[in-house]
């Protein structure tokens, strides 16, 4: 008998060969996934907070307090202005 008048069908036995082979392992990317999540809302909230922030000085405006223009508050040692 010729090999090629076989009465199995090679699809077929390829089919059933592959369905026995044990299953591939697959990575798992939900870690990958979660730190991802994570990198991103860390960065919206930072650039909200940093949006939402006063803007900070760090330079002292020089004051001079002999200057009539410059009123200070109350608790802050100056006095309220006379009313003309």
């Amino acid at each position: 008998m010729a090999t090629t008048d076989s009465v199995l069908d090679r699809e077929a036995l390829a089919y059933a060969r592959a369905l026995l082979k044990p299953p591939l392992k697959r990575e798992n990317l939900l870690g990958a996934l979660g730190a991802a999540l994570f990198a991103a809302i860390a960065a919206l909230g930072f650039a909200v907070a940093m949006v939402m922030a006063p803007p900070v000085t760090t330079s002292k405006l020089a004051l001079e307090p002999s200057s009539p223009e410059i009123l200070l508050p109350e608790g802050e040692g100056g006095a309220r202005p006379a009313k003309p």
